[in-house]
């Protein structure tokens, strides 16, 4: 698979299916997603961010690389404690692939180890890509893989892994995330809904690759899930510009006590899809990561932000989104997350 990204950084196991598929709206995919049609057989028209909006990504940057580099710190002495100096990262495409860079740059900044890191799909209610399980399988002892993400919002990736890993027993379901704000990992840098400031750009800062793609006129039996690579972007490609400035902020890090809530975030989840009326719980986007998406990708209802952080500068660009889409913000009493995305019901689009 093309993209950006060196292959000393990541090896990624994915089909290139660049010029296969005919991107579709937001609003013709939600509506297609909302009648049945599962959201990988289709791929979105990357957003184009306003200029306004790119200034909100670098003030995040800028405000944002300390502590999420603090955050892979952490989280780099935690997978090194746990799992040793043979583990080999496999992160789930895309929002995985720049923390599992980062993880790796770490581990070798700081343990002078050199870790392999691959990167392969994962599709909420389609499964893992056994396919690229046993590429890396033929590699590696099952016992040394770690699967790493950005961020759990209320739990479905995980609930996925612990499913498909039940086909290979020898391999841990265990996910390392930079951000667990549903209290659900042990395996990650802070529990508390920091903003990783990848998750404010989709393709531009994920090695210009897409979503992952899973359709079968298109993947084959024995084929990798499938992504498209973006090369007419390459000249608004900052995939290495995030990875250089969280790496500048490096430092040996001390973990702090840092638990976000007493209860799990899918306790909050339902909790909100009950005080407005939602009847699917997959309508309920929560954390920084998950609202940003929301508005990047989906067709949002609404967007919900802790009263208390309504100036923090973590969520100027979910505000800045929410303005030039229309999105009404509301603000709530959230316990776990600093934002929560609601995605808008099919009869209302």
């Amino acid at each position: 698979m093309r993209s950006s990204y060196s292959k000393e950084d990541v090896i990624l196991l994915l089909k290139d299916i660049t010029g296969m598929v005919e991107p579709k709206s937001t609003k013709e995919r939600e509506k297609l997603i909302q009648m049945g049609r599962h959201y990988c057989e289709m791929l979105p028209i990357e957003y184009s961010p306003s200029e306004q909006y790119m200034e909100a990504y670098k003030e995040a940057l800028k405000n944002y690389a300390k502590p999420t580099a603090n955050a892979i710190g952490c989280l780099a002495d935690e997978v090194i404690a746990k799992r040793g100096k043979d583990v080999v990262l496999v992160s789930l495409a895309r929002a995985g692939i720049p923390v599992g860079i980062l993880l790796k740059r770490y581990i070798k900044w700081k343990y002078k180890i050199e870790v392999f890191h691959y990167s392969i799909s994962i599709i909420r209610g389609k499964g893992i890509d056994k396919n690229a399980i046993q590429y890396i399988l033929k590699h590696h002892k099952a016992e040394n893989i770690l699967f790493v993400d950005g961020w759990i919002g209320k739990g479905a990736i995980l609930n996925e892994l612990e499913k498909d890993m039940k086909e290979f027993p020898n391999i841990s379901s265990e996910l390392a995330v930079v951000a667990d704000p549903a209290n659900i990992t042990k395996l990650c840098g802070t529990h508390q809904d920091i903003l990783i400031p990848s998750s404010c750009l989709n393709c531009t800062v994920s090695g210009l690759i897409s979503r992952t793609f899973l359709r079968e006129d298109i993947i084959k039996d024995k084929d990798f899930h499938g992504a498209v690579y973006y090369e007419e972007l390459k000249e608004r490609d900052m995939s290495y510009e995030f990875i250089e400035a969280i790496q500048r902020e490096f430092e040996p890090v001390n973990r702090p006590d840092d638990t976000a809530s007493e209860q799990k975030g899918m306790k909050e989840v339902t909790a909100i899809a009950e005080k407005f009326g939602i009847d699917n719980i997959n309508f309920v986007k929560p954390g920084i990561g998950e609202a940003t998406r929301v508005l990047l990708r989906r067709v949002p209802w609404k967007v919900l932000i802790r009263e208390e952080y309504k100036d923090d500068i973590s969520l100027r660009h979910i505000i800045r989104l929410a303005e030039e889409k229309n999105v009404p913000v509301e603000y709530y009493p959230l316990k776990n997350y600093k934002a929560c995305g609601i995605i808008k019901k099919v009869a209302d689009i």
